[in-house]
């Protein structure tokens, strides 16, 4: 039903209720019939079948082959070592997803515990999850609402809607009809929501939706029935998973299939096509993902970044979009005062000041803000009331006009409410002998009250059209105008109706409010365009005032289409909107649905999103994102539950910082990336040569695990910590759709590799042909030595290691220093020699070694002088 186009008297025959609420009886069958007001949960997956999912992924079910495989050639400690990664990474996973459920538990834990209820026409205070449609329930000042209400009665009503809407002020509400059926929510002013607050005066409603009905509700149901993707990192490396393992069973067909044409012995041929399978997998690299983001994470937490799920820091160096709310999170979530109309001309809120007098006119402004209001200071010191009164509040106190000590002296002795049909009060006080009343409200309602203005040199006549055209001027800069007026009287009238006492003001001036942004999100904005990141504004509150905000902030373009409403996304078909989603940079009084609208249809387009929020209306939408960003102090436990990263501090500013922390960890899983496939590619090509030309077996079983799991792991490791270049924040975004093997890392591979099994079979044929013994050991040393030469060349795609440094990577050069150790042991330790199956190398043979093993660094190093003179011909480093 569309209950805010519906009269009362409609809502309530449709409802079968009346002003007193329903029989007990009535509502026992109701409850029976509808079900309690509470969010209903879809059937969760069992913790077993949550952890099982975890071994699905395409490249744990390939290193699960690669295990099965060792295990049947008899390489147990292989076999143990895969089945170890394999099971943390599903432990990981696990966790994580774990944690994700918990969102619908957030949910439901701000429903209202209880609601004061009118049955058989008595008041009673009944847990909020026995209401039923038809109840009529008591709201006042401090109560949560307990479910979606057609508002019946109201004094001076107002609830604060910012956790459902993003309104940043609380709205007033009444009873009056809203024919319009499309109405935004946050305009529908006769309905009171589920989970909203309720922050001064009071009034009743009935009861319209309950449970999974309310817009609470639907909420909930947004969040059950969105999917959360894949990270770009998991699509790649599922993507990298899949050639793998194909270019892995072609390049064991064809070796397989050429021994046996020589006439090798079938067994032994196929022992070896079943070690070059798995030499080509790099066991440890599902590990070293791992660890580099579980670092990450552990470095973005001193950046005041909480990562709940691991892949969100490298889906961080990937975003392409950040959409944000705009309450709380690009503003400061409090109104001030901005701009001031006063003395004739406009001021901004830091030129106010008071003179010495009582008649000075600064002097009565700061009064009349200070007096004509109703906020109080908490015994924590924070000011309490409505938020445009404790910006009038503070903007007075902080220039000596302390409401408590204007009191003593300027008593408040009568007062007219506000009502929302007059758009106004009143306040009367002591003064000067006699009294003064103040008179706040709109502009366009005192224009009418007002017969002069109050100047320095004695009031002026007042043009009305002249203060409408003032207001508009302000408010297309995204204010919120309120009028103050005056009024002097010998004595306190006898008829205190507003028809008597508001007439012939003279005006004070006027006050512009604005919930202003915060410096650092202008600051952060600024960074994220340098880095080539689109930010986006999306918020339920008012076009004009979400239009200031982001110009303030260097969201705006000079385009009339960047802004959109709720109500014209709603008219757009959905290519229409994809057309224009890239061009839109403000989205104004927007629904929950909406957003995971926007969301979705920017990743249709093939952009990675990052949502940041900190209310129950981004919950959805924070799922869907490729990263969920809450706020920690003022977000939601919904909210934080459905994301994947928590700001600790509130700071727009720390998604930057975070976002340079995401691109370096996708840089160094690429370099580790780069390093375990060249590594694999130099044992597959060193295999492959060997039996395509004839040569023995050049390594055995032993001496492939020892690579991939120590020459390959701790520089690989190690790598994960490299700092990040000097470019990583003046560059765009990757493309969504880029490869793992971009920027020629599949050809950097390839050749590499190609390099290293010709000098591994160079040494090899050389000492065959010299009759050297220890031609295996040789060929083991020299594939563990150029793997160690190629790590510390390949710290950076571009610049050379002589620029640098070879210290700057401490850990880097450690696990190298660490590796080579580990390597000589294996070679002049006796009891390791029958274990490795190796001999004592002579001086001059490792001499060999290691300026064999140096030619791989050389070739990289020249690869990079050729890549820093093709961007760039004048360089020469």
């Amino acid at each position: 039903m569309i209950w805010h186009s519906m009269e009362v008297e409609g809502v309530f025959a449709n409802l079968k209720s009346s002003p007193r609420g329903l029989s007990s009886g009535d509502a026992a069958a109701r409850l029976t019939q509808f079900g309690p007001n509470e969010l209903i949960e879809k059937k969760k997956k069992s913790l077993f079948r949550m952890f099982l999912d975890q071994f699905l992924d395409f490249m744990i079910l390939v290193l699960i082959a690669a295990a099965l495989i060792s295990g049947f050639i008899g390489e147990v400690t292989d076999t143990i070592a895969i089945v170890v990664i394999v099971i943390a990474n599903g432990v990981i996973g696990f966790v994580q997803e774990y944690r994700a459920e918990k969102a619908m538990e957030a949910l439901k834990k701000m429903a209202a515990p209880t609601a004061t209820v009118l049955r058989d026409g008595h008041p009673e205070t009944l847990p909020a999850s026995v209401l039923v449609p038809g109840d009529m329930v008591v709201l006042e000042a401090g109560r949560i609402v307990p479910a979606d209400l057609r508002l019946t009665e109201t004094a001076y009503l107002k609830v604060d809607e910012a956790t459902l809407t993003g309104e940043s002020v609380p709205v007033e509400k009444s009873i009056e009809v809203l024919p319009d059926r499309e109405i935004p929510l946050g305009d529908r002013k006769n309905m009171a929501y589920k989970g909203t607050f309720v922050t001064y005066g009071r009034g009743t409603g009935i009861v319209a939706e309950t449970g999974m009905n309310t817009e609470f509700g639907r909420i909930a149901s947004l969040l059950q029935d969105t999917e959360e993707g894949k990270t770009p990192l998991q699509k790649r490396m599922t993507v990298f998973g899949r050639k793998l393992a194909a270019a892995v069973l072609v390049i064991c067909a064809v070796v397989l299939g050429m021994g046996l044409l020589r006439g090798e012995p079938p067994l032994l041929m196929f022992l070896t096509a079943i070690s070059l399978a798995v030499a080509a997998i790099p066991e440890a690299l599902p590990a070293i993902i791992t660890i580099a983001l579980a670092l990450g994470a552990r470095k973005l937490i001193r950046l005041k970044a909480l990562i709940r799920t691991l892949p969100a820091v490298e889906t961080l160096g990937s975003v392409t979009y950040i959409c944000s709310d705009k309450t709380g999170t690009l503003t400061e979530n409090r109104m001030t005062v901005e701009e001031l109309f006063f003395n004739g001309r406009l001021i901004s809120a830091e030129d106010l000041a008071g003179g010495k007098g009582k008649e000075d006119t600064g002097s009565v402004f700061l009064a009349a803000l200070a007096l004509s209001n109703d906020a109080q200071v908490g015994s924590d010191g924070e000011l309490l009331g409505d938020p445009t009164e404790t910006a009038f509040f503070d903007i007075a106190m902080k220039r000596g006009f302390d409401k408590s000590n204007l009191e003593k002296t300027h008593r408040r002795v009568a007062e007219i409410p506000f009502s929302s049909k007059r758009k106004c009060m009143t306040t009367f006080h002591e003064w000067k002998g006699g009294f003064i009343s103040f008179t706040k409200g709109a502009v366009d309602v005192l224009a009418e009250k007002t017969i002069d203005v109050m100047m320095p040199s004695g009031p002026i006549a007042m043009d009305p059209e002249e203060m409408r055209n003032l207001n508009n001027s302000m408010a297309a800069e995204g204010l919120r105008v309120l009028c103050f007026a005056m009024r002097k009287w010998d004595r306190i009238p006898e008829d205190l109706s507003p028809e008597n006492i508001e007439r012939e003001l003279t005006m004070i001036g006027l006050v512009g409010m604005i919930d202003p942004p915060r410096q650092e999100a202008m600051e952060a904005v600024s960074l994220c365009r340098s880095a080539g990141i689109r930010t986006v504004m999306i918020t339920g509150d008012h076009p004009a005032t979400a239009r200031a905000i982001a110009g303030k902030i260097g969201m705006m373009e000079d385009d009339a289409e960047a802004v959109i409403t709720g109500m014209e996304l709603e008219k757009l078909s959905l290519a229409e909107f994809e057309d224009r989603v890239e061009h839109i940079r403000v989205y104004a009084r927007m629904a929950p649905e909406q957003k995971l609208k926007i969301v979705e249809a920017l990743q249709d387009r093939g952009q990675y999103v990052a949502m940041t929020g900190d209310g129950v209306n981004d919950a959805p939408a924070l799922k869907r994102a490729d990263i969920g960003i809450a706020m920690g102090i003022t977000g939601t436990d919904v909210s934080k539950e459905a994301s994947a990263m928590i700001l600790l501090d509130d700071n727009f500013a720390s998604i930057v910082y975070a976002v340079r922390e995401g691109r370096k960890i996708y840089d160094n899983i690429r370099k580790s990336i780069r390093y375990l496939l060249s590594t694999n590619s130099g044992e597959i090509w060193t295999l492959f040569l060997a039996s395509l030309v004839g040569l023995p077996i050049p390594l055995l079983p032993i001496h492939i695990l020892w690579i991939n799991l120590v020459t390959d792991g701790l520089p690989a490791l190690a790598l994960s910590v490299e700092p990040a270049e000097e470019e990583v924040m003046n560059r765009p975004p990757r493309p969504p759709g880029e490869s793992l093997f971009a920027g020629n890392l599949g050809f950097h591979a390839v050749w590499v590799g190609l390099l290293m099994g010709g000098i591994a079979l160079c040494v090899q044929f050389w000492s065959l042909r010299v009759e050297n013994t220890h031609w295996q050991t040789m060929v083991f040393t020299v594939l563990c030595l150029t793997q160690l030469g190629h790590v510390l060349a390949i710290r950076s795609e571009k610049e050379s290691l002589f620029k640098i440094g070879l210290f700057s990577n401490k850990y880097l050069f450690g696990a190298v220093m660490l590796t080579f150790l580990l390597q000589l042991a294996t070679i002049y330790v006796p009891a390791l020699n029958p274990i490795f199956k190796t001999s004592p190398l002579t001086a001059q043979e490792l001499a060999v070694t290691l300026a064999l093993s140096s030619l791989i660094f050389i070739a990289v190093e020249i690869e990079k002088f050729f890549i820093r003179r093709k961007e760039n011909p004048r360089t020469t480093r």
